[in-house]
């Protein structure tokens, strides 16, 4: 990474979104898509300051940055802010420039003049407020990602069949029925298709090796309590 020239904006060190683009490896406009994408994320003062009008034309007399002339709203980078491109990217590259950018760039301080008792526990208040902030937000982020695996979980599981495993227990099931009911050969003939047709029904499906994974215990509980259609 190329040596910053350090930009202070408000009292703290910020970051163009071209220069936090070339750190992260990746081009200014994906940046701005992501930014436009989670915009309800991203907090003015926190995560970013916006110039316009004349604070806009102050920063451009005082840093020489060859900034398109048509310009009227220029994004200043916190480290909160670039804390949350790095996320939005998620890559090695881009997370070990956050590091750097923070050991490097960010936590250097300037002239720093020392606070007063007041402004230190307004500091500490402010500092502890915002992690507050972002704890709730990733618990919030957590909660949707959990919801959603077990959203998916209960999908799958409703379409999951058996395994061989358990299709030997259900034909297990059927053949102790069927020898319980009937000795007689012909007779165990029809009783294995009657309840192997009514296994089918009663499941909705075309064979009983498609019966449900959930539904095997009612299944094996339906064979144990079958009574055979009586033939006139």
């Amino acid at each position: 990474m190329k040596q910053l020239q350090p930009i202070v904006q408000n009292g703290q060190r910020v970051l163009l979104t071209f220069q936090l683009a070339e750190a992260y490896g990746t081009e200014t406009q994906i940046l701005v898509n992501n930014f436009n994408r989670n915009r309800d994320r991203y907090k003015e003062g926190k995560h970013f300051i916006l110039l316009t009008g004349d604070h806009l034309r102050e920063f451009r007399a005082k840093n020489q940055y060859d900034l398109p002339p048509n310009l009227n709203r220029l994004y200043l980078w916190t480290e909160k802010g670039a804390w949350l491109h790095a996320k939005s990217l998620n890559t090695d590259q881009a997370w070990d420039a956050y590091e750097m950018l923070v050991d490097e760039y960010y936590r250097i301080k300037e002239n720093v003049v020392p606070l007063s008792k007041d402004q230190a526990l307004v500091t500490v208040l402010r500092t502890t407020a915002d992690l507050v902030e972002e704890t709730q937000a990733l618990k919030e982020e957590q909660h949707e990602i959990r919801k959603l695996v077990t959203q998916i979980d209960q999908k799958v599981e409703e379409q999951i069949t058996l395994d061989h495993g358990e299709q030997r227990r259900l034909q297990k099931a059927v053949a102790t029925k069927v020898y319980e009911l009937s000795d007689d050969k012909n007779e165990r003939s029809r009783l294995f298709r009657e309840l192997y047709r009514e296994i089918k029904d009663r499941f909705g499906v075309a064979s009983y090796k498609d019966v449900k994974r959930k539904e095997l215990q009612a299944a094996l509980r339906y064979i144990e309590n079958w009574i055979p259609r009586k033939v006139s």
